[in-house]
Parts: C-alpha cells; sequence; structure tokens
C-alpha cells in the first residue's frame, strides 16, 4: 500500500504491518538522512474518507522511541517529501504508536503511517521544519548550485601571462563567467522558474 523512499538507497515497499491501521518502514543509519519521501503505491487506495498520517521516530539517548508527526497522504496527495535531518533533536508529540510493541534496533529509525479519518487529519499540526517547500528549496538549490560553479572555475583562473598555450585546450575568460553568474542570479531572483519558459 505504501512506499519509502531516502536518496542513494532501495525503494522500501514492504511495510511492516504493526496494527490494522498502522504500518512502519525501518530506516537504518538514520543519522545520514536528510529527507525522505513516502508515498502510495497505487494498488490499494484509502478507504473513502481515510487518509494516513506519517510520523517519524528516533530512539532518545536512553533507546526510547520519540515519535513525531511529518504531515500526511491522501489519495488527492498520493506522495510527500519530508525533512526530517533537523527533528533528531527534538522533542516529541501525540501519536498513535505508543502502546505497539513494534521492534526495534537502537540506531534505526522509523516511518510510521497510521490510516485515519481525513478528519482528524485536518487537525493535526506536523512538526513545522518537517515540510519541504519546493520552490524555496529549488531556488535555494540553484543559488547554491551557481555559488559552487563560480568558485570552482574561478580556483582555475590564470592571468595571460600565466597561461601556457595549449593549441587542443579552450579556455573562457573570467569576465564571461562573471556576467552569466550576474545575469542568472537576476533572472532567478526575478522568476525562481524562469528556466521553464
Amino acid at each position: 500500500m505504501f512506499g519509502c523512499l531516502v536518496a542513494g538507497r532501495l525503494v522500501q515497499i514492504a511495510a511492516q504491518q504493526v496494527a490494522e491501521d498502522k504500518f512502519v518502514f525501518d530506516l537504518p543509519d538514520y543519522e545520514n538522512i536528510n529527507h525522505v519521501v513516502v508515498f502510495m503505491l497505487g494498488t490499494i487506495p484509502f478507504p473513502e474518507g481515510m487518509g494516513g498520517s506519517v510520523y517519524f521516530s528516533y530512539p532518545d539517548s536512553n533507546g526510547m522511541p520519540v515519535w513525531q508527526l511529518l504531515g500526511f497522504v491522501t489519495n488527492g496527495k498520493p506522495s510527500a517529501i519530508f525533512k526530517i535531518s533537523g527533528l533528531k533533536s527534538g522533542e516529541g508529540s501525540q501519536h498513535p504508536f505508543g502502546a505497539m510493541n513494534i521492534v526495534r534496533t537502537p540506531s534505526v529509525a522509523q516511518i510510521g503511517i497510521s490510516v485515519e479519518l481525513l478528519d482528524s487529519l485536518a487537525q493535526q499540526t506536523p512538526v513545522g521544519s518537517a515540510a519541504v517547500s519546493s520552490v524555496d528549496s529549488f531556488t535555494q538549490f540553484t543559488q547554491k548550485m551557481l555559488d559552487n560553479f563560480y568558485n570552482f572555475a574561478s580556483s582555475f583562473a590564470v592571468s595571460q601571462a600565466q597561461m601556457t598555450p595549449s593549441p587542443s585546450e579552450m579556455f573562457i575568460p573570467a569576465n564571461v563567467v562573471l556576467k552569466w553568474y550576474e545575469n542568472f542570479q537576476r533572472r532567478l531572483a526575478q522568476n525562481p522558474l524562469f528556466w521553464k519558459t
């Protein structure tokens, strides 16, 4: 019914069913995970009026699970990306997994999905830092990529006197790269999605 994806890892589609309406995915080596994608497989939809709240659980210093609400998935919103890198030091919240006897390893975090009424989902408040804003993160990524490219290209800059002639290589003046960099930044600031046109 559900899948879980972490960058650089295989897709998980075999959730452990811990109750009739609750499912869990293990996340080994969770300290190195920044984002997690939870999605419906498309084989079994939620029953009418139902959706799934998505929780993240990690072991505290005593090895006890700390659960935090990330958000939800529904038939109308069958997938979601959650940022979990900043959650590991936060405090837990109320969750439906407390009375469950879920087998866990101390170094493994978990993603829990609880099937609930849509009305109930609408009243829940996810941890604020878990949501991923696509435009802001895209703009931030693009800005970091531009900075990185400019710094990388500039690190190879040499004066004309330092250049050794090499007929098989092409050289681009640093001021051309700087002009492109400034133009791209300006256009990105005006419209983060300008590249789609």
